[in-house]
């Protein structure tokens, strides 16, 4: 372990010997961790961190003032729509996803670094439940959609397959997302194909470029951010891990959508077909100022663009059939190829630029205490996971609806936007549509028919109760069997076990 004298040294030659200061406070124990910590900070790349991150908060926020002239929307011929292809082709892109699939050439990349703080909750996100009927978790409904896909892929092609599953974990969410998995069974999963990791973590600084100690004997360290993902790649061989696999497409995210179709065989297929190395899901914007980044070119190059960096007059804009000009919204939701990845990690990570991000970051004062700030005092810097979209050679883009596939959870009750009421809702809703169309009714207590799908409130909850398990329907498939013809009461719970029972009494 280093010396004391050895990290004083090259504190000083990073400007952060501040960080010692409580050192003949300390015991032995505490001592040993933050040497142990400090010991990990290369003098020049704190330097150059610290130097980074406080340029970057003087740096004016907003628009560039040349952005808009350099914007274009993505080019028609890289854009597919799900809803709006004709069947054939949507056939066309789900078969040849299907196909890869079955071949194990697919794999699922989860970003789950981040916790449930803005939830309330002190674990992992991924560990949350938005109060299903079911009490699932967003963890084990991703991992049931696994397993469905899985199903589906091998019985279209006759053969068993994998889609293994790759977990970014962090410092924070490492520890409980390992524990949590293996109290449920990793989900009936096979563990060896459930692959966690961590990805780097890099200290928190004070807007004149100080690293902020947040307690006597621990740096304020944070996760760096989603594009921290190409850096942790390579810290953990996972490329190399997924290349004995057989992997060569590999479908990242974001663990709080909760309908996000992992493996989606439309999605892969679609840019498989189109020869894609690089890849996103996008929905139309809601209307002009909705804050979701906006996948476009700038300079003639795919990037996501931000949209406290679009001016209201650009947002605005509109194309000839009425539609917003910039619409595509940005859901983190993206295909790579194993070897775009590759290239990435070897050559282009590098020439990624930080974002800043300001934060309430707790400290200890001069004198020790424990402060907890009411506005925010520092600066995180982190990377984003599209951030190396401008390096594709043929960037696509596929249109999805977002009542199918996009409802982020991110804010605690009772926000109107993002909660855990809005992602159960979206949910039901949902499953509610495809009990309909499997032709299902719902009946009320007094045993009424219930309103079907042309009555459906768009903000409200569904008039019945209906949860799918995803080992029943991936994405609506093949429930006629199940539900056509049949009425029903709210609640409809159709898991695997209800679901053979309806069989047998059909049969």
């Amino acid at each position: 372990m280093a010396s004391e004298q050895d990290v004083r040294a090259r504190l000083q030659r990073a400007g952060q010997e501040h960080l010692l200061r409580f050192w003949a406070e300390l015991a032995p124990e505490p001592r040993a961790a933050l040497l142990a910590e400090l010991a990990l900070l290369e003098p020049e790349a704190l330097l150059e961190h610290c130097r980074r991150a406080a340029e970057a908060c003087a740096r004016p926020h907003g628009p560039p003032p040349d952005l808009a002239a350099r914007l274009r929307p993505l080019p028609p011929e890289r854009v597919g729509r799900a809803s709006r292809s004709d069947p054939e082709t949507r056939r066309r892109w789900e078969e040849e996803g299907f196909r890869q699939i079955s071949l194990n050439k697919v794999a699922v990349l989860l970003l789950a670094g981040g916790q449930g703080t803005r939830l309330g909750v002190t674990y992992p996100k991924g560990m949350y439940r938005v109060g299903l009927p079911s009490r699932k978790t967003l963890y084990q409904l991703q991992a049931e959609r696994i397993r469905r896909v899985e199903q589906l892929a091998g019985e279209r092609h006759g053969t068993r397959c994998t889609v293994p599953w790759y977990v970014m974990t962090s410092e924070f969410t490492l520890g409980p997302t390992a524990k949590f998995f293996r109290e449920h069974n990793f989900f009936h999963l096979d563990p060896a194909n459930v692959v966690m990791f961590e990805q780097r973590l890099l200290p928190a600084v004070t807007f004149d470029g100080k690293v902020i100690l947040e307690r006597k004997d621990k740096v304020a360290m944070a996760p760096d951010g989603n594009g921290g993902l190409y850096c942790a790649l390579e810290d953990h061989k996972i490329l190399e891990d997924m290349e004995r696999r057989g992997v060569e497409f590999v479908h990242v995210y974001c663990v709080d959508n909760i309908l996000v179709r992992l493996a989606d065989p439309v999605f892969i297929g679609f840019c498989v077909l189109q020869g894609a190395d690089c890849g996103a899901k996008v929905v139309e914007k809601a209307y002009p100022e909705e804050p979701v980044g906006v996948v476009c070119q700038v300079d003639g190059v795919p990037q996501v663009v931000e949209y406290s960096e679009i001016s209201p007059e650009t947002a605005q804009l509109r194309a000839s059939d009425g539609s917003l000009l910039y619409n595509a919204g940005n859901i983190c939701n993206h295909f790579f190829t194993r070897s775009f990845l590759k290239a990435v990690t070897r050559e282009f990570e590098p020439l990624l630029k930080p974002h800043v991000a300001v934060k309430k970051v707790p400290y200890v004062d001069e004198e020790g205490n424990l402060v907890k700030p009411l506005k925010p005092n520092g600066i995180k810097m982190e990377k984003f996971v599209f951030d190396v979209f401008r390096f594709a050679k043929n960037f696509a883009a596929l249109e999805v609806l977002r009542e199918e596939e996009f409802s982020p959870l991110k804010n605690a009750e009772p926000a109107d936007r993002d909660s855990p009421r809005t992602a159960r809702r979206a949910l039901l809703t949902q499953h509610y549509r495809w009990a309909l169309r499997a032709g299902a009714r719902f009946l009320d207590a007094h045993g009424a028919w219930l309103p079907e799908l042309p009555s459906l409130p768009p903000n409200g909850d569904p008039p019945a109760i209906c949860e799918i398990s995803p080992l029943v329907s991936y994405s609506g498939e093949g429930l006629e069997v199940y539900l056509q013809g049949r009425e029903f009461q709210s609640p409809l719970i159709l898991d695997e076990d209800q679901a053979r029972e309806l069989q047998l009494q059909e049969s």
